[in-house]
């Protein structure tokens, strides 16, 4: 479970984040959408340990995010928008090194990272340099990488970024496989047909506030709109964003 208590986060006088506050439960997937600028990224952030907020609270199945951190971590997988691999490395040694991170034994992981190498169809690639990877196959990896641990919560910044048509269909799967397991599942995503097709709610920022949430059923019959899409549009494409 994801829980953000009145969360505000400053640069300096810029306020990216202002007084939100969400429940994302176990077992769902909670899309977390906004037009570039309204501050996703930047709460992205502050679930995955990487940035402070200026005020209010962050828990990950009750772990406070800035008073225990390790802890937090250690329950989370996450995924961002633009990873970063080490390109020397192959595949495997990749997962290997996230595996080593995270302090968990090899034999406790190889049998699942089998299992997923295959499923996306990088068993044959497992032993090659990831700079010889095309950009699909980073994102592949690095899905299976954030994995490794088996982690209680997974925080996603755009999941489908250079992802061909199947690819994107695997990765749906995965989402839905993981919460049946009762995991939960944040993520960010500009393809609001993805959102509306995988995510159990939503919530629309707009200018670092919440401007509307639901699961995209109910958005949709309370903006009497046809498409998720339409409900986003309709709340924030008439508001300048700007900031992180």
């Amino acid at each position: 479970m994801i829980e953000i208590q009145h969360l505000t986060k400053n640069y300096g006088n810029f306020v990216a984040v202002n007084d939100i506050s969400l429940t994302a439960k176990d077992g769902e997937i909670f899309g977390f959408l906004g037009p570039n600028g309204a501050g996703k990224t930047t709460t992205i952030r502050v679930l995955a340990g990487l940035t402070l907020p200026t005020s209010g609270k962050v828990l990950l199945n009750g772990i406070d995010v800035v008073a225990e951190p390790l802890k937090a971590k250690a329950i989370t997988g996450y995924i961002p928008d633009r990873p970063f691999l080490y390109e020397k490395l192959t595949g495997i040694e990749t997962i290997r090194f996230f595996a080593d991170l995270y302090s968990k034994r090899w034999g406790d992981c190889q049998g699942k990272v089998a299992e997923l190498l295959d499923f996306f169809g990088l068993t044959p690639w497992a032993q090659s340099r990831v700079e010889n990877y095309s950009h699909g196959m980073k994102q592949k990896l690095v899905i299976i990488a954030s994995m490794v641990h088996d982690p209680a919560v997974l925080v996603i910044d755009e999941p489908m970024v250079g992802l061909d048509a199947l690819a994107q269909k695997l990765v749906r799967q995965l989402l839905k496989q993981q919460v049946e397991l009762g995991k939960t599942i944040f993520l960010t995503t500009h393809t609001l047909s993805v959102a509306e097709a995988v995510c159990d709610r939503v919530a629309i920022l707009s200018r670092g506030r919440i401007v509307a949430a639901g699961t995209p059923t109910e958005l949709k019959a309370e903006a009497h709109a046809g498409a998720l899409e339409d409900v986003f549009l309709e709340l924030t494409e008439a508001e300048p964003q700007s900031g992180p």
